[in-house]
This record gives structure tokens, sequence and C-alpha cells, in this order.
């Protein structure tokens, strides 16, 4: 008889059971384009401008800091994907080698995360259009844009390619543009504008005008702007070479990360006082524009806010489709939902675009109750993702040898330890911010019913 694959055993590279019917409708200048776009979010052409405001110009350790252990993350993530190709990604790194009730946890925490972003981002996107067009209601617009995405990821994967790579073509020219803009000020080299020395870097109460809370505050902002990167490695899975894609996207993380963050944090604290209350709001990019006396700055940045939004939206709804269809074709959900229909599980679209749709009537019906707990519940989601990543990695490696990855964890499993650490670390950061300390006891709450559902499910199926 011939012998049953075991852990050790089992071919590395083949795709996961539950992927089978679904297109590989991804070309690699999707991939490539998604992997360089994806770092590029309304968080950090917005969001950032809190982090600046509590750590002043060390914002750019605080980003430095939460960079490196988002490439330890995304390369151990790498890893794992690259020698097993799954759209459910980490879910189903965790389902194995963790356990089933690891993989069902991490999995619809993940979901719920990015159908509640699908909701955020559609009200943010809705907002901006308004101020243009004030004579549509807001709901129109995110009725809108909700039928539109949901459409066009019932469609085709290739739909989903196309818009993302053309969303991140316009994302990465345009922080491409501020990059170049903002160093020829810095140099002096931008006509009528003189250079600013260090005077914004050591005035306005030195490099670290907070101490060491507001460098926390800023850590904290900036561990949440890396949000999303994930996804790459869910739809690599349906790309036309699912290991190499991973790889490419992993491989080029560390400059991405460099350059579109801690670059333009460094551009933005070097030409303006982080005190300007600008900083803030309209956000840290319009500030500097501004400053700079580039006509027109306020509307340029919100078409390209506008843009990372329905960027993110469309990346959301693919994402926890993928998720939802990997999810149930496991049992972990209704089978239903497994199902597909020309290369697209097109229930879970469905499923994924009602509960965001959901999610959006409730920020109008119940904002500062049910829509808040919503919001609260996923603030540290990605933390906890984190955290599953390093443990499937550490345990994923037992029984891999090296020659099976195409893509390796640096100096494991030192490297992985200490990313782990870090996310601890993080966790408990979170609790000296009363604001935070909230977001994690509900993170925590949601995480916990999910693995005692995940726990209880395990064992029934186990007991049959």
């Amino acid at each position: 008889m011939p012998r049953t694959p075991t852990p050790e055993t089992a071919p590395a590279r083949e795709p996961a059971a539950e992927d089978a019917g679904l297109s590989h409708g991804l070309k690699q200048r999707h991939l490539s384009m998604i992997a360089l776009g994806g770092v590029i979010g309304a968080g950090l052409f917005v969001g950032s401008g809190a982090g600046i405001a509590a750590a002043g110009p060390a914002v750019v350790l605080a980003f430095a800091a939460s960079g490196l252990l988002v490439m330890l993350v995304m390369r151990m993530l790498g890893e794992m994907s690259a020698a097993r190709p799954a759209s459910g990604s980490f879910s189903v790194h965790a389902d194995r080698e963790i356990g089933r009730w690891a993989g069902f946890t991490v999995g619809w925490l993940f979901w719920v995360l990015l159908c509640v972003g699908v909701a955020v981002e559609a009200i943010g996107a809705a907002g901006i259009v308004s101020g243009w067009l004030p004579a549509v209601p807001s709901w129109a617009w995110v009725a809108l844009f909700m039928a539109f995405f949901c459409l066009t990821n019932l469609a085709a994967v290739r739909n989903f390619g196309e818009f993302e790579f053309w969303f991140a073509a316009v994302k990465v020219l345009a922080i491409s543009a501020f990059l170049v803009i903002g160093v020829l000020a810095i140099c002096g080299l931008l006509p009528g504008t003189p250079a600013p020395g260090l005077s914004n870097l050591t005035g306005h109460g030195g490099f670290l005008p907070n101490g060491a809370s507001g460098l926390v505050t800023g850590l904290l902002a900036s561990v949440f702007a890396y949000g999303g990167l994930e996804t790459v490695t869910i739809a690599a899975a349906e790309s036309e070479d699912p290991r190499r894609s991973v790889a490419v996207a992993v491989r080029t993380a560390m400059w991405r990360i460099a350059l579109f963050y801690v670059g333009s944090m460094a551009v933005i604290v070097t030409l303006v006082p982080w005190d300007d209350p600008e900083v803030v709001k309209p956000g840290p990019y319009v500030a500097v524009l501004d400053a700079l006396g580039i006509p027109g700055a306020a509307e340029l940045m919100n078409v390209v806010v506008l843009v990372a939004l329905l960027s993110a939206m469309n990346a959301n709804i693919y994402g926890a489709s993928r998720m939802a269809h990997s999810l149930v074709a496991r049992g972990h959900g209704p089978g239903g939902l497994s199902r597909i229909s020309g290369g697209v599980p097109r229930r879970a679209v469905l499923a994924s675009c009602g509960f965001g749709f959901l999610a959006v009537l409730l920020s109008y019906w119940w904002p500062e109750t049910v829509f808040s707990w919503l919001l609260n519940m996923v603030g540290a989601a990605v933390l906890v993702v984190w955290g599953f990543i390093c443990v499937a990695q550490l345990r994923m490696r037992r029984h891999l040898s090296t020659a099976q990855l195409p893509v390796r964890m640096w100096a494991f499993p030192y490297l992985t330890y200490l990313a782990l650490a870090a996310v601890l670390a993080v966790l408990v950061l979170m609790t000296l911010d009363p604001a935070n300390r909230v977001q994690l006891y509900f993170t925590a709450g949601l995480t916990l019913v999910l693995a005692a559902v995940g726990a209880l499910r395990g064992r029934r199926a186990a007991a049959r």
C-alpha cells in the first residue's frame, strides 16, 4: 500500500485543495503592482498625522521600528505562502500548524476586520465625493461604491487585478512625486523655497518633544498604518505562478517600506513643524505641499486619498471573499459559501459585501454604540494575526527542509522569536493608553469567543 503523506513527506509546494476551481487570472504585473501599492493606504496619507503630532520628529523612529516588525512578519508569511500557496494564507497555515481552532479563529477575525474596513473606506470615500458634489447624499455614494466593487469582484478575478493595478499606479506615482519634490525642497533646489536645514527637527521642543510616551503613541499609530499587506499573499494563490509571485513581493518589501513610509515621514518632519495644526487636519502631505506653495494641494491629495480608499475597499472585498471561501471549504462555516462559479467564489463575495454594507448601516443607525463596538473589536486584530503568523511559522519549520522553501526567514528562529516578542510588546503598550486599551479588550473578547467556538466545533467534528 502506498504510504499516506505526512507533514514531513507531503509535497510542500502542492496548492491547497480548497482552492481547486479558483481561476488564475492574476498576472505577474498585477501582483507586482498590488505588492508595490499595497503599502500605500489612506492610513499613510491621513492617519500618519496623529503619529507625527504625538511623537514629533521621532515619528521617523516609530515608523522605522514598526516597519522592521512588518518586514519580519511578511518574511515569515512569505516563507509559508511560497512553500504552500493558499487563498486562505495565514489561516490555512495556522490550521495546519497550530490546530483547526487556530485557523478558524484567525480566519474569521481577519474576515471581520476586512469587512469592517470595507464599510469604513466606503464611508470615507463618500465623504470626499460629497464635498465635491454636496447635492448628492453621502449614503448614495456609499451604495454606488459598494455595488460597483461588488459587481466587479463577482465578474472575474482579473477585474480585481486590473483595478488594483491602476489604483496602485496612481498611489505610487503620487508618493514618488511627493518624495522627489520633498527632497528637492530639503536640498534647496526647489525654486522659491529655501532649504529648511535642521530647524524643524531640533526646534519646537526637540527631536523627541513629548518624551517616551509620545514615541509610544506614535509607534502604535504607525503599526496600524501598515495593515493590509497580508492581502498580497491571498491574491498570489490566484496568480499564474503563485510561488514566484509571493517570493518577488516579499523580497521587495524592505525597500518599499523604507522608501514610502520612513522616507516620507522624514521629508514631512524636515519640511514642516511637527506641531503645525495642519499636520493633523487636513493631513501631513497637504501641509507640506501647502508650505511649498504647490497650487491645489488639498484637492490634489483628496483625489489621491480617494483612490487609496477605493483601492483598499476593492482589495478588502477580494481578500474577505477569498478568506471566507477558504474557511468554509475547510469546514469552518456554512458550506454553501464555498461554491465557485466561473472561477469566482461569488456567494462568498456577496456575503462579504453584505456584512460590509450592514456595517455601513450600523454606522448610520447606531454610530456611538454598535458600530463603535465593531470598530473596537477589530482595533487590534492585525496584531493577533501577526502573532498567529509567528507561531505558525515556528511550527512549520519543524517539518520542512530548507530545500522546500523558495523564501526563507532570516536568522531563523531568532528573528521569529524577536518578532513574536515585539508583537506582544505592542499589545502591552496598548494598555497604557485608554483608547487603545478599550480596543485591545474588545479585540481580545472577540478572539476568545472565536477560539472557543472553533475549539467546540473541533471537538464535535472529532466525536463524529
